[in-house]
């Protein structure tokens, strides 16, 4: 008597989930969908180009398009304007050293700042996205009108 169970314990043994094959397939890496979201700063009679960033920063500054600003001088390197409501900074890093082109989110002043001039590293700043070409308009003393528009 003690074989029979002795044998069938075995039995259940080999069957059970703990030894039985493992017939799953590995999970695939499925990278992100990412789209170009570009848009158009129109500065009087010049369009701007500038390609946004795939974050959620980016993200909500699209939700508030289109969008009309005064753009005023700041430090001598970029223009800034305050935008309606501050944008998500989930997955954001802690800072960003911009770069001549960067559009970008203060998010400690809740602004946005477009660079027309590199600069040093700065806590809280979240790039949100790169003008292509020439920045000239934005070199204008004093301040600017910009509408940014979603290019379709």
């Amino acid at each position: 008597m003690n074989r029979i169970a002795i044998l069938m314990l075995t039995g259940m043994l080999l069957y059970s989930p703990g030894y039985a094959e493992n017939t799953r397939q590995p999970a695939q890496f499925t990278p992100e969908r990412t789209e170009t979201m570009e848009i158009n700063l129109t500065i009087g009679n010049t369009v701007l180009t500038a390609t946004l960033n795939n974050n959620q920063a980016s993200q909500d500054f699209i939700s508030l398009l289109p969008l009309t600003l005064t753009l005023q001088d700041y430090a001598g390197t970029e223009k800034i304007s305050d935008l309606p409501h501050q944008l998500s900074t989930a997955g954001a890093p802690s800072g960003s050293t911009p770069a001549a082109g960067d559009i970008a989110y203060y998010a400690p002043w809740g602004n946005l700042a477009i660079f027309y001039k590199g600069d040093r590293y700065a806590s809280g700043l979240i790039i949100l996205g790169k003008i292509e070409g020439q920045m000239e308009a934005l070199r204008a003393p004093g301040n600017i009108n910009v509408t940014i528009d979603l290019v379709k």
